[in-house]
């Protein structure tokens, strides 16, 4: 446990150590931006330094929004066959399209970057930066991996970084009296995750192998929370699509004025962006849990020991039972969650006060789900290494 730790650590450590690095050639007036309003808040949990003018300025989003591409194609392919895609293939996807949208969002980012270069230069300037963010991206996917493989966490402890850096920011600009209300919700808001993450439906299940007084005892639990508050940190990368399609059709036709007036929307301090970004909430959450709770799989293995829900057939009765309550489940999650989230975004636009304020639940909300997922994986790594000494005895 305690290398795990100090190898999370160091991992931290580096990440850090690359968000303090400013690419080539910027104006000193990028460093003097910060966070000023509830979209960069919210995309900062899977951006890069708050700035966004470091060499890890992409963060975390790249890897995120190819990783929900693959398991979206993983999931079409589970359902068209029964082949099992390699784990060395899907690594290979994922980094294959970790570094096709870096270098798609690396080419939207140098755009809005100022430069103090020589317009002669500016060119080369710009190419070298691309270069840079694209590497930065790539670095970070190497240590999230890292992290997964020896560390605590996997890649939530790079967003908690970032989370943690937002709230400091946003805290210490603040007067104590101004931060009353917005607490106050983070409280509540912290306190529903908590409920979810700690609140699991029982599905009663009988196993043949069972012939004791704990045959009754046996269940399969689903969490209320099934995957916990990542769809809320995937829907800021996934919101970003709508985003790029709407900058680049509005490139492609200047002067077309409903796709100029879905440019200018797509944001989350406007109602049409808020809209969109709580839609694609929904539709994630309830994606992830089809696909990490996948009832067919569960069916399969009920079968294969022979066991069964109570009160049910096994085989298609069972799967069709098990989906209708991954999706109930999905959708009460993506409910709670996406009326704390629409709460904060919908108040700071009719809100005069600024507005990061208002994201303060939001990324509190956030913070507490990572701390229960660490929590959770420190106890079961500190079981494991309990029973491991005791084997070796």
């Amino acid at each position: 446990m305690g290398y795990k730790l100090l190898y999370t650590g160091g991992i931290l450590f580096f990440y850090i150590l690359g968000r303090g690095i400013p690419l080539y050639g910027l104006d000193s007036s990028a460093y003097m931006h910060t966070t000023d309003n509830a979209e960069e808040l919210l995309m900062q949990t899977i951006g890069g330094d708050r700035c966004r003018c470091s060499v890890f300025a992409l963060g975390i989003s790249p890897y995120m929004l190819a990783s929900l591409f693959v398991q979206i194609i993983l999931l079409c392919k589970s359902n068209r066959s029964n082949a099992v895609v390699s784990t060395r293939k899907i690594r290979v996807w994922s980094l294959m399209g970790t570094l096709f949208l870096a270098v798609i969002q690396s080419l939207f980012r140098v755009q809005e970057l100022p430069f103090e270069i020589a317009s002669e230069f500016l060119m080369g300037a710009k190419a070298l930066a691309v270069g840079e963010m694209v590497t930065g991206a790539m670095v970070i996917l190497w240590l999230a991996e890292r992290n997964k493989k020896y560390g605590i966490g996997g890649q939530t402890m790079l967003i908690f970084v970032n989370i943690l850096d937002g709230l400091i920011a946003t805290l210490s600009k603040h007067a104590i009296d101004s931060l009353a209300v917005p607490l106050g919700i983070s409280i509540v808001v912290m306190v529903i995750v908590l409920i979810m993450e700690n609140t699991e439906k029982r599905i009663p299940v009988q196993r043949i192998s069972i012939h004791n007084i704990y045959a009754d005892k046996n269940y399969l639990a689903i969490k209320l929370n099934p995957i916990g508050v990542m769809p809320v940190m995937f829907a800021s990368a996934f919101f970003m699509i709508p985003q790029f399609l709407t900058a680049a059709l509005g490139y492609w036709f200047p002067d077309h004025e409903r796709i100029l007036w879905w440019k200018e929307n797509m944001t989350l301090t406007s109602a049409p962006g808020i809209v969109v970004y709580i839609a694609g909430l929904y539709v994630l959450t309830i994606l992830f849990s089809m696909i990490f709770i996948s009832p067919g799989d569960i069916t399969e293995q009920l079968l294969k020991s022979g066991d069964s829900i109570l009160n049910l057939h096994a085989g298609r009765d069972t799967e069709k039972y098990l989906t209708k309550e991954i999706i109930r489940l999905g959708f009460v999650s993506a409910a709670i969650m996406g009326s704390c989230l629409s709460l904060s975004l919908f108040w700071q636009i009719g809100s005069g006060a600024d507005n990061t304020l208002y994201m303060l639940p939001v990324s509190f909300m956030i913070l507490t789900g990572i701390w229960c997922n660490l929590w959770q994986e420190t106890v079961s790594i500190c079981s494991y290494e309990a029973y491991r000494r005791f084997l070796f005895l």
